[in-house]
């Protein structure tokens, strides 16, 4: 085990990737000679020249394109889009391109493509540079989206990214890049599509990915003070769902409180409100409860985007009120 930085897994993972298979290159704005806006594309110009990491102009669409024919021709491309914002300019190409082309056409070309993108709020970035879309893509069948939370699943879900015959969008988040864990030496992908308990408990279910699987662990750990033990579910993976995994945690604790880090209306947590009310409806003790951003862009001043993106207070008032619920509801 090694003690490293989010952001160092995921340039472990590309460097480990791009020396294994020759057909694995980069491409995006300033990740050559600038080195990426966030420094995860840091040396891999000089490491392996520009034929293999390739700077762009201000063009997503542009080079998300030429990604999506590279790969079809066999080669691997990994797309750094600087935000997940400015995906949509390419929002045509990964839609109906990359996610449908397999499909369309009986299987004749696969599109093993990795498009890599921060999102989420909390940097004083303003309302149209931080947003949680992630969303548009998991919604789209032959897409593939995993958001990891820590340094070894930022890791082992690029490894798997990369040698995955899909496309596959790699949501990051930019308050996890500075975050560090404890990351396994050897290159052993995970495996999409399946999520992971994080934390073992008995009473209460909180699923939560990305930023908020990782504010999920703190608030467990707080409420541990208090004899509330809480079962942590990290999705991983918000296309494919694990919904198994899902339903046996709350069938388990037979309470949930979902949380993410983008706006409840029409959000994952409703997706994962379904899947507990379809599969475990007769366990629930309690309505499943959902903690979410405000329902407004991103305001600017750090004080209302504070305000506006949800916490681990917030998290902890909707457990506490769950398990009250659950305690109003039995028959003394």
């Amino acid at each position: 085990m090694s003690v490293i930085s989010y952001r160092q897994a995921l340039h472990d993972a590309l460097r480990s990737e791009m020396l294994r298979d020759e057909d694995v290159f980069l491409i995006g704005e300033e990740i050559g000679l600038f080195e990426g806006s966030y420094k995860i594309t840091a040396g891999m110009l000089a490491e392996f020249g520009p034929k293999r990491v390739r700077d762009t102009p201000i063009a997503e669409e542009g080079f998300t394109g030429a990604a999506i024919g590279a790969a079809m021709l066999g080669l691997r491309p990994v797309v750094e889009i600087m935000t997940i914002n400015f995906s949509l300019l390419a929002l045509d190409q990964i839609v109906n391109h990359a996610a449908k082309i397999y499909g369309m056409f009986g299987g004749q070309a696969r599109v093993p493509l990795v498009i890599r993108t921060p999102g989420g709020g909390g940097q004083q970035l303003g309302a149209t540079h931080s947003q949680n879309i992630e969303l548009y893509y998991a919604f789209v069948p032959g897409m593939k989206v995993v958001a990891p939370s820590s340094p070894a699943d930022a890791k082992a879900l690029m490894l798997a990214a990369i040698r995955d015959d899909d496309p596959v969008l790699v949501l990051e988040n930019l308050a996890l890049y500075n975050t560090i864990g404890e990351v396994p030496d050897h290159d052993e992908p995970a495996e999409i599509g399946k999520a992971a308990i994080t934390r073992h408990g008995a009473d209460v279910t909180v699923v939560a990915y990305s930023r908020m699987a990782a504010v999920a662990l703190q608030v467990a750990e707080h409420l541990e003070g208090e004899n509330i033990d809480v079962e942590v579910v990290d999705l991983r993976s918000l296309r494919p769902l694990d919904r198994d995994t899902i339903i046996a945690s709350v069938k388990k604790t037979s309470c949930a409180v979902v949380l993410e880090d983008d706006w409840l209306t029409y959000g994952i947590g409703a997706e994962i409100a379904a899947t507990i009310s379809d599969g475990a409806f007769d366990w629930l003790d309690a309505p499943v409860r959902r903690v979410a951003m405000a329902e407004v862009p991103l305001p600017y001043a750090k004080s209302l985007e504070t305000a506006a993106l949800p916490s681990a207070d917030d998290a902890i008032t909707a457990i506490r009120e769950t398990l009250d619920a659950v305690t109003r509801r039995r028959p003394i």
